[in-house]
């Protein structure tokens, strides 16, 4: 892999895995596109030099998500720490600390027994185009569902300060149960098939729960950054092994390319679901999937 398609898939992988469009689904697609066939090879083997470089790609999204979020994980893990040793849920910071710990456990579960397998099987141009496409219904999907689940719910207790641009309640996101907590861990799981985003699922399931945009984004990047640095160290060994021969300065490039642009697309996107909604993005993955059916058929 030459550097300058590091740098390339460094920077997509840490816009795409917190904009709501698929980050895998994206590395997969751009590579066939450009014509880099090498790496194109290297997505479907069962083993290659392709594996150890999302380690990389994994860990420096991580470290620009862990970053920009450091202050709140500081808090986590310090209520955390305190709840366990009280045994007692007693702050809604302790309370979104074990939230993000139930809701983690069904992607680590899955992760470690069908990752591999599913990102042989789909990381190929024309599956990963499809599921943009489903990728882009669902994101729709969830923001009708929203508006229908607002307009029949009465306002929950906790609910926040109504929304300014429709008059509806907001649920505060330590209202939530560990039941729906797990429920968004479940949702998930699906992220592990190329094309379908891991912080897209998970805002709809918040979004369905209740969850303004704006803490069904953070949830859902809060939740992002444990799985996705667990994947890149559980999956170390390959960048230090023999698949990650010839790769390894190349990665370290993409992996800072990776987090850096992690950082400002988590910026952005904090800001942005303040005052909008999942829709540009669901235009945008139906749109560019079909385009990418239409050219690789």
């Amino acid at each position: 892999m030459h550097y300058w398609q590091a740098i390339i898939l460094g920077v997509l992988q840490g816009i795409t895995e917190l904009f709501p469009v698929s980050s895998l689904g994206h590395t997969v697609v751009f590579p066939a596109l450009f014509g880099w066939h090498n790496v194109v090879a290297a997505q479907s083997a069962s083993e290659s030099f392709w594996l150890a470089f999302l380690v990389g790609l994994h860990v420096g999204t991580a470290i620009g998500l862990v970053i920009f979020y450091r202050r709140d994980w500081e808090r986590i893990v310090g209520a955390l720490v305190g709840s366990a040793r009280r045994r007692v849920i007693a702050t809604p910071t302790e309370r979104l600390g074990w939230l993000l710990v139930v809701a983690t456990i069904p992607a680590a579960i899955t992760g470690l027994a069908l990752e591999h397998p599913l990102r042989v099987l789909f990381s190929k141009p024309v599956p990963a185009s499809a599921f943009l496409v489903v990728n882009g219904f669902l994101l729709a999907v969830g923001e009708l569902l929203r508006r229908r689940c607002s307009d029949r719910a009465p306002k929950p207790a906790g609910a926040k300060d109504a929304d300014p641009g429709s008059g509806r309640p907001r649920r505060a996101l330590a209202t939530l149960s560990m039941k729906e907590g797990f429920v968004i861990g479940v949702a998930q799981v699906f992220a592990l098939v190329a094309g379908i985003s891991r912080s897209g699922i998970t805002m709809v399931a918040g979004l369905v729960r209740g969850l303004d945009h704006e803490d069904a984004a953070r949830f859902s990047f809060l939740l992002a950054t444990p799985i996705i640095l667990a994947a890149g160290v559980y999956k170390l060994p390959d960048l230090l092994g023999t698949t990650g021969a010839g790769v390894r300065g190349q990665t370290v490039v993409a992996a800072v390319c990776a987090g850096v642009a992690a950082w400002f697309s988590v910026r952005f996107l904090t800001r942005w679901f303040k005052t909008r909604t999942l829709t540009p993005f669901a235009i945008y993955c139906v749109a560019f999937g079909s385009a990418l059916l239409i050219h690789f058929n």
